[in-house]
This record gives C-alpha cells, sequence and structure tokens, in this order.
C-alpha cells in the first residue's frame, strides 16, 4: 500500500489507529484527538510512543482532507516518509498492546509453574 499511495496509507493508518483505541484500550469514543488525549493523559505508552501517537492523526489528517499551504497556496500531500512514520508508530502501538502482554504472560506462566513445583506461591 505506501508504495502505491502514500495518503491511503495515512488514511488507513488513521483508521487503524482510531478501531485499535476504541476497540482494544476502550477509550471512550470521541474524535480521534480526544480518544488520543485520553490515551497521553493516562501516562501508560512508553515514552517514544507518548511522542509519536499524535503523528498518525496529523498526517491521517492531510490524507483525508485537503489542506492548502498558507505560502504557495498548493494542496499538501502526504509524504513517503510520512506515512512509513504512521506504519512504524502503529507496529510500535501493536508490540505495546499486543506482543509484549503475549510475551510477558509465557514468561510468567513458566515462572509459575517453576515456583510452583517448588511449593511457593505464584508471582504478583
Amino acid at each position: 500500500m505506501l508504495a502505491d499511495s502514500s495518503k491511503a496509507a495515512a488514511a488507513l493508518g488513521r483508521r487503524c489507529l482510531q478501531n485499535l483505541l476504541r476497540d482494544h484500550v476502550k477509550l471512550k469514543p470521541g474524535n480521534l484527538s480526544e480518544e488520543i488525549q485520553q490515551v497521553l493523559d493516562s501516562g501508560k505508552l512508553p515514552s517514544g510512543l507518548h511522542e509519536s501517537i499524535d503523528a498518525i492523526r496529523n498526517i491521517g489528517n492531510f490524507a483525508a482532507h485537503p489542506m492548502k499551504s498558507t505560502q504557495t497556496g498548493l494542496i499538501l500531500d502526504v509524504e513517503p516518509g510520512e506515512a512509513e512514520w504512521t506504519l512504524d508508530v502503529l507496529e510500535e502501538l501493536f508490540d505495546f498492546y499486543f506482543v509484549l502482554p503475549a510475551v510477558v504472560q509465557k514468561k510468567k506462566d513458566a515462572m509459575n509453574k517453576k515456583l510452583q513445583d517448588a511449593g511457593k506461591p505464584p508471582m504478583k
């Protein structure tokens, strides 16, 4: 998708972020800006994601809504690097919300099994 259209990749990335926030993070639905603010206010994101999540909204807005440069009057397009940034941030969000918890749970389960075998209580 990215190679074919930076604009489409950014627009779909924006939509993917909103679905992730509504369906998995269970935020109070609103507009994407408000939903992102809820995530930022929670203080739960690692600093790199905290600093980058709003980029998806901004880049997606350039894809979804024609915006003109105040300098030239030309419509501002989504650059390939911006669309790639959107996809990179989404990948990091997927890791944070899905991959890392599964990895930690697997390790915790193994440790709890070992603790059980030793007659000790499970991890807290």
